[in-house]
């Protein structure tokens, strides 16, 4: 180490030199400094745990799943209870056989003394084919007025194409709900269902079935609007090579899927208009804020920046909030089971212990920005405890929209704005059909059928 300096014993001459040669190392120290703060800024985002589908909003396509750990025993069966295949109620035919003679001695084997020692079923498809109905109009020229007229067609077989409204069900539900491309649905209805189509006829088939779906998603649009609850969630869409959003609002009676360039807080706007719901669930994005009366905020997307916020090392505030929100969430599964004076007991223990760990310190800038964000948004963690239609998360939205994102990773999107609107009218029709339990096939051929009169669920 260099001797201490007695300044007492220095000259104002030598003292002034020694500032003159010290003021170049003052820049140099200035610099150094700026550049230490630049690098531990690097160090702590490597450091800093990554962003993964249990800590954030990423979606679980995008974490690669770890491999499967080399078994022992690779083709041993896990223990269960031994069950088989029912049999079915109604067979079409039964066959029985009987022994003629013992298969050990030959000895003869009488058919009163046999009793049945097995059953089970053999199914199979039978043939498949189309069923062609052939129509012949007549006419001929008017003996009285010299016209000339044609009868008119039977309901249902007026000219046109000629695929019938089954055949068109058919065809949306495999394009849209199992995303089979045009040239392999051609070759799945030739193959499978010996039915000769066209890709110009399958484009024609989805391009007509827009209209009346459309019909029916407006019907479930004004269910929506009349739910006093609704959930909403969005995910992007391509159309057109472009990013748009789908977005999702489930009612009590319906489910809307509409696809919009914009993912702005002017699609519920457009949707809703002047109706203001109840209540609004969903995540914390502002263009989900202020549509209803009152707002819960999803429970679940929390839950997981709380985990991260404890991944990051916050061990003062993190991990008492997850502690808090995980007994919130098991208070809503609970909830049909409880009474209203219980669950008013909760949302006061609930605010109690959210108070308590308001006072806590959080240790990192992750910990410091999510109780900033729990202080702005408290008032909205527990709407659902005293409101029973209430969920506590909106994980039902976002299983609404995972199969439009099978749909867009499978197909990579749509080419035209009508492709887009009609999927999402396609969609609203299934997601409400599955809601209500109903057959998804039937409502599509509902649908199609009689735009008129379809009614969802």
């Amino acid at each position: 180490m260099p001797p201490a300096l007695n300044l007492s014993c220095m000259s104002h001459a030598e003292k002034d030199a020694l500032i003159l040669r010290l003021l170049p190392l003052s820049g140099q120290l200035e610099a150094a400094l700026a550049r230490i703060a630049v690098l531990e800024a690097q160090v702590a985002a490597l450091t800093r745990p990554p962003k993964t589908p249990d800590n954030s909003s990423t979606p679980p396509s995008q974490q690669p799943k770890p491999n499967r750990p080399v078994s022992k025993h690779p083709n041993r069966r896990r223990g269960r209870p031994g069950s088989g295949r029912a049999l079915h109620e109604a067979p079409d035919r039964v066959v029985e056989a009987h022994l003629s003679s013992c298969p050990h001695c030959e000895a003869a084997f009488s058919v009163a003394e046999q009793t049945r020692q097995e059953v089970y079923d053999r199914i199979e498809l039978p043939p498949i084919k189309p069923d062609v109905t052939r129509v012949h109009l007549f006419g001929g020229r008017c003996a009285c007025c010299g016209l000339r007229a044609t009868a008119t067609a039977p309901a249902g077989l007026a000219p046109g194409s000629p695929f019938g409204r089954s055949i068109e069900a058919l065809v949306v539900y495999l394009h849209y709900a199992q995303a089979i491309s045009i040239e392999r649905l051609r070759l799945v209805l030739g193959e499978i269902f010996n039915l000769s189509i066209s890709e110009g006829a399958l484009c024609n088939i989805l391009a007509r079935a827009q209209a009346p779906l459309s019909a029916a998603a407006d019907r479930i649009a004004a269910a929506v609007r009349a739910s006093p609850v609704v959930c909403s969630d969005e995910t992007s869409a391509r159309v057109m090579g472009k990013n748009w959003w789908e977005w999702v609002f489930i009612g009590q009676a319906g489910v809307l899927h509409v696809i919009r360039p914009s993912r702005g807080s002017k699609v519920p706007q457009e949707i809703f208009g002047d109706v203001r719901p109840k209540f609004w669930v969903s995540d914390a994005y502002s263009a989900q804020r202020n549509h209803a009366e009152r707002w819960q905020m999803c429970l679940a997307h929390l839950l997981r920046d709380t985990q991260y916020v404890v991944e990051c090392g916050d061990t003062g505030f993190g991990p008492l909030l997850k502690r808090l929100l995980l007994r919130a969430m098991v208070i809503d599964r609970r909830k049909p089971d409880l009474k209203d004076t219980t669950l008013a007991q909760y949302r006061a223990d609930l605010d109690r212990r959210l108070d308590r760990i308001m006072a806590a310190i959080p240790i990192g800038p992750e910990g410091v920005k999510l109780r900033h964000r729990i202080a702005r948004h408290r008032a909205y963690l527990f709407e659902f405890t005293t409101n029973r239609d209430v969920p506590a998360t909106n994980n039902i939205s976002e299983r609404h929209l995972r199969p439009s994102v099978i749909f867009r990773k499978v197909t990579n999107g749509f080419r035209s704005e009508w492709g887009a609107a009609t999927y999402a009218a396609f969609r609203s029709v299934v997601s409400t059909a599955k809601r209500a339990g109903n057959a998804v096939l039937n409502e599509i051929k509902n649908a199609l059928v009689d735009e008129g009169k379809y009614e969802p669920g």
